[in-house]
């Protein structure tokens, strides 16, 4: 993730809602993609630092009502939510303190991907321009346990996942090797961009790749995983264990490793560690082999677990390779995006 210069100087990252040196107000301007000091106009309107952009704005209602947001809107924009938040179809009880303080957790998780994964040409939209269209579910466990998972648009994540404790001990229960928020937004999204982008575009390609979803079921793959665990031998051919069970979880998780391989690179580019082009994957995958030994030692030497796990095997390559491609290969179904 990149940072952003305020106009005092000072260092603004992307989920600043201030700067810490002058105290101005920050937001992500939505025409500039900017995090960005605003002044309030005359009118009552902020308007963007950027001068290139100038762009009038104002705050999304999470951000007044909850402090869970940075993201504005446009001034004359008719919606109270900004373009992210108005993506939540569910939130929890945000009368009780507890929920919130975890989902405002969630909140930034998800800015954060998406920030991303719009950056990288997929294409995210909740106005119905697509189909399946994009929404997200927050529960708790008020009435029931709440399972995380994908269907037909829908993302749900259960508010359990936001307490590190809680999160942590299914982490060491299931043998993962790292468990974070952000994974679970971009193994999610894995299987709604499958939906979107590979079922009726690109199904045969996706089958020789990972696998022929329909046979066995997805039923019948999940009773198998959990009465026997993964495949044998699964790191010839898979990014990981989880990745055996079935062709749509391992197109899940490859989704969810390429999105971690593409945010890490553009942090180490941006701080000027290395270099790469987006437009040839050989060469980000041996740019993020350099940057994975050195946060791997890094993360060694202060007692942390590997930040770059995965071991990329030939079979792994070319998942990623074909995910790689996919926002270039269905132009037809991708909106443009605003150039920044």
């Amino acid at each position: 993730m990149q940072t952003f210069n305020c106009q005092c100087g000072n260092t603004l990252f992307f989920d600043s809602n201030f700067c810490v040196n002058c105290k101005r107000d920050t937001v992500t301007c939505p025409h500039c993609a900017n995090v960005t000091p605003v002044e309030e106009t005359p009118s009552g309107a902020l308007q963007c630092g950027n001068t290139a952009c100038g762009a009038l704005l104002r705050r999304c209602s999470n951000d007044l009502q909850y402090d869970a947001c940075n993201r504005a809107l446009d001034a004359n924009d008719v919606n109270a939510l900004c373009s992210y938040c108005r993506l939540n179809s569910v939130v929890p009880d945000l009368s009780r303190n507890e929920n919130v303080t975890l989902w405002r957790k969630l909140e930034a998780a998800k800015h954060r991907v998406l920030w991303v994964v719009e950056r990288l040409g997929f294409p995210v939209s909740g106005n119905n321009a697509l189909q399946p269209n994009l929404t997200f579910e927050f529960k708790s466990d008020e009435n029931g346990k709440v399972s995380t998972g994908h269907a037909d648009g829908c993302i749900t994540i259960s508010l359990r996942e936001a307490d590190s404790v809680e999160r942590e001990k299914t982490r060491v229960e299931f043998q993962e090797p790292k468990r974070t928020l952000v994974g679970h937004f971009r193994h999610e999204l894995g299987h709604y961009y499958w939906d979107l982008l590979v079922r009726d575009f690109r199904v045969e390609e996706s089958r020789h790749l990972f696998g022929d979803e329909r046979n066995p079921t997805y039923a019948d793959s999940q009773k198998r995983y959990y009465q026997q665990g993964p495949a044998k031998n699964w790191q010839q051919s898979y990014v990981s264990g989880y990745a055996s069970m079935h062709p749509w979880e391992d197109f899940a998780e490859t989704f969810q490793a390429y999105l971690d391989m593409a945010t890490i690179l553009s942090t180490t580019e941006h701080f000027g560690l290395v270099t790469t082009s987006y437009e040839n994957f050989d060469s980000m995958l041996a740019a993020y082999s350099r940057v994975g030994i050195i946060a791997n030692e890094l993360n060694r030497d202060m007692g942390l677990l590997d930040l770059v796990p995965q071991i990329f095997n030939d079979s792994v390559v070319e998942k990623l390779r074909f995910i790689h491609q996919l926002p270039v290969k269905t132009e037809k179904v991708t909106p443009a995006l605003t150039q920044n």
